[in-house]
């Protein structure tokens, strides 16, 4: 099983990455707006092959233009280094779209 970070090592991931991502040991969470509605589901479409690449999902919520997305690791009840390497595989698709 993955191990949990702590807290001290969440908030110092969340200095590295865009800072529209929050979080604590139970998740992380970024909401992302785009332009268009085909854009946002665009990214989403994006994002899929990478993470299934990876097996690991975030919940993601399309709402008109806006994308949210959660991060946890649902095995190991919290954050682990799987959401932060898939938060920056986010935070690079959402940059690349911009």
């Amino acid at each position: 099983m993955a191990e949990l970070l702590s807290h001290e090592e969440i908030e110092e991931e969340l200095k590295t990455l865009d800072p529209s991502w929050s979080g604590s040991m139970v998740g992380l969470k970024r909401v992302i707006q785009f332009s268009t509605f085909p854009e946002a589901v665009h990214f989403v479409n994006l994002l899929a092959p990478e993470c299934e690449a990876v097996n690991h999902h975030p919940d993601i919520f399309i709402r008109w233009r806006t994308v949210t997305l959660a991060l946890s690791t649902h095995s190991a009840k919290g954050v682990t280094s799987a959401d932060i390497d898939l938060a920056r595989v986010i935070d690079y698709l959402a940059a690349s779209q911009a």
